[in-house]
């Protein structure tokens, strides 16, 4: 797969989005799940921030225990993003308005106050593969999470329960803006060419 080039944004004036990460790694239950979805990505993240410093999903918590899973604050720099260097991903990003911007952002520190107690929605997962919703207090797969939280602030991003929710859900979804796809490695390297800085902050623009 070969980075997609985007026109250079402009800035104008102040507004709220959040990112939708869809990947693709080489480990062994990625390669699982797309043999089974025969979908190009495999796992879900929602970011705060186009450089995805601040991007949270459900999945694994150790780089080498692929079944010790919970909630966990990704980093495309280390841990399993790190390691595969070949990761793919799409990045689309989604207008919010300043409310439901800081109503994610209050969801999301519920989950970092209670993180011990979060788990991986395995059972979740065999009743998406049964069309059945498995909603359990605390367990979450990735896909799941991110509906969850979208739909709590309000956004009707997918119409399905997000017990239902797949990557292919986002993938599909018209109301995406995609700002990238290709290597997630290259990602950082591709907002410095092709977008632009905030003079005070420092923050890239995407308008």
């Amino acid at each position: 797969m070969t980075d997609i080039p985007l026109h250079v944004y402009e800035p104008e004036e102040e507004d709220y989005s959040v990112y939708i990460v869809l990947s693709k790694t080489q480990t062994l239950p990625s390669r699982v799940i797309k043999l089974w979805t025969r979908e190009p990505y495999a796992h879900t993240s929602l970011a705060m921030d186009v450089e995805l410093k601040e991007m949270y999903s459900f999945a694994r918590k150790h780089l080498y225990n692929p079944f010790d899973c919970g909630f966990i604050n990704e980093d495309i720099t280390t841990g399993v993003f790190g390691r595969d260097v070949q990761t793919t991903c799409r990045i689309g990003r989604l207008r919010v308005t300043k409310e439901q911007y800081e109503k994610i952002k209050e969801i999301l520190e519920q989950f970092k106050s209670e993180k011990a107690f979060y788990r991986y929605n395995y059972l979740g997962i065999l009743g998406v593969m049964c069309q059945r919703s498995v909603e359990r207090r605390y367990n979450y797969f990735c896909s799941q999470f991110v509906s969850y939280v979208l739909r709590k602030a309000g956004i009707s991003l997918i119409m399905k329960k997000p017990g239902l929710t797949c990557p292919r859900d986002f993938r599909m979804c018209d109301d995406l803006e995609i700002i990238y796809e290709g290597k997630l490695r290259n990602y950082r390297n591709y907002l410095k060419l092709h977008f632009l800085r905030d003079a005070e902050t420092g923050d890239y623009i995407v308008n």
